[in-house]
C-alpha cells in the first residue's frame, strides 16, 4: 500500500492533484484543505496517502497532515461514510473545528457541510467521538472562566462601540471607570462613567 508520497505538483484543481513522483504521475484525490496549502503547479509537496482498494480502482487519498489522515480512516470507519463523503467533511470544515464538533456534540455544525444530513451527523458524533483520544490529541479543553469584571467590561465596550465609540477610546474610558470605582459597579454605572469620560473635552 502507498502510505506517503513526495514529488511535485503537475495538475492541480479542487479535490484532486497529480503528482510526478521521479517521472510517475500519481492522481491523488485531496480535501479543500490540503488543496489551498500545498502550493502552485510545479511546486514540490509531501503527503501522507490512504491507499482505497476497490474491485475496479485503486484510489489514492492526499493530506498535508497526518490529523487529516487519521481523521479521514475514522469518517470512513463509521457506517454510510465512504471516502469522497469524508473528503466533504474534511474539505467543509478545519480538522480543529471538526474535533470540537465531535466533542461537544454539535450536531448542527456538522449539518452545516453538504451532503451531511443529521442522521449522518448524530453518527459521526456517536461513533468518532470516543475515538478523539485515539489520535493523541488532548480533549477540547472546558471554556475558560471569565472573570465578572472582564464580563462586564466586555459588555460595555460592546454598548460603547454600537453607540459609534471607536474601540481605543472605548476601552479608555472603560479602564478609567473600573480603575476608579467599586468591584460591585454595575453595567449601567460603569456606562454612564464611560460616556462622561468620553465627553470631557
Amino acid at each position: 500500500m502507498i502510505a506517503y508520497l513526495r514529488g511535485q505538483i503537475l495538475e492541480k484543481q479542487p479535490n484532486r492533484v497529480t503528482m510526478d513522483v521521479h517521472g510517475v504521475g500519481y492522481d491523488v484525490h485531496v480535501p479543500l484543505s490540503t488543496y489551498y496549502q500545498i502550493g502552485e503547479v510545479g511546486h514540490e509537496v509531501s503527503l501522507r496517502i490512504y491507499t482505497h482498494v476497490r474491485e475496479e480502482a485503486l484510489q489514492l487519498y492526499g493530506f498535508l497532515t497526518d490529523l487529516e489522515r487519521q481523521l479521514f480512516e475514522r469518517l470512513i470507519g463509521i457506517s454510510g461514510i465512504g471516502p469522497k463523503l469524508a473528503v466533504a467533511v474534511l474539505s467543509g470544515m478545519d480538522t480543529r473545528d471538526l474535533l470540537t464538533a465531535v466533542q461537544r456534540g454539535d450536531v448542527v455544525r456538522l449539518t452545516g457541510v453538504p451532503g451531511i444530513g443529521k442522521k449522518t451527523a448524530e453518527r459521526i458524533v456517536l461513533e468518532l467521538k470516543d475515538r478523539v483520544s485515539g489520535l493523541g490529541l488532548p480533549q477540547a479543553p472546558d471554556a475558560p472562566t471569565v472573570r465578572p469584571e472582564d464580563q462586564l467590561k466586555g459588555d460595555v465596550l460592546s454598548a460603547l462601540q454600537n453607540l459609534g465609540y471607536h474601540r481605543p477610546l472605548a476601552e479608555k474610558a472603560v479602564d478609567s471607570v473600573m480603575g476608579d470605582g467599586a468591584p460591585e459597579a454595575t453595567f449601567e454605572q460603569v456606562l454612564k462613567g464611560a460616556l462622561r469620560a468620553l465627553m470631557r473635552p
